[in-house]
């Protein structure tokens, strides 16, 4: 664990410093994933998390919140919560439609292993609790995730089969908050 590690409201300070922990764990989760060459669907996805941090620290009643997890000044990772997503929305038959997403959790791979998601995490849940939020939903289609995601919050709620692909499953959780916090 990070002896100096805080989790805190992003401010328009931590906006360009955010977009680097996209930028780097993004990149380094297509490579993982054996998919670094989706060089357009890489930069897609960056560019989809920085327009949703950016909103949220530019709109306070977007109904995105973002935290993210700092280890001096320096920003390491970044988590959010926010309405259901398209893939959720589409693996679902729009059943989780009402339900916020649990979303955008990631750790400049440096930092990986060392307990800052379980933290962002359990922040975050802690805060759509004090909403008074009961549920929450994630997704995955990374492999690496979905591993984490089976042993943190059990058997997903739907497996949508070859999603991306021949055995490239994507995977989506319901969990109720009062679990987690």
């Amino acid at each position: 664990m990070i002896k100096d590690l805080l989790i805190l409201k992003p401010t328009k300070e931590d906006l360009t410093p955010a977009y680097y922990v996209f930028e780097a764990s993004i990149k380094d989760a297509f490579e993982k994933e054996g998919i670094g060459d989706l060089k357009e669907d890489i930069l897609n996805e960056i560019e989809d998390k920085k327009s949703l941090l950016k909103n949220s620290v530019e709109n306070k009643d977007s109904g995105i919140y973002f935290l993210i997890a700092k280890s001096g000044d320096k920003v390491i990772g970044t988590i959010s919560f926010g309405p259901c997503g398209n893939e959720i929305k589409k693996c679902t038959n729009n059943q989780l439609d009402t339900i916020g997403e649990l979303g955008s959790l990631y750790i400049l791979p440096e930092y990986q292993g060392k307990g800052i998601g379980s933290v962002l995490i359990h922040s975050m849940l802690k805060f759509v609790y004090s909403l008074g939020i009961k549920e929450f939903c994630l997704d995955s289609g990374y492999k690496r995730a979905q591993e984490k995601w089976i042993r943190k919050f059990g058997e997903p709620y739907k497996i949508a089969k070859d999603y991306w692909g021949k055995d490239s499953d994507h995977m989506v959780w319901l969990c109720n908050v009062i679990d987690y916090v």
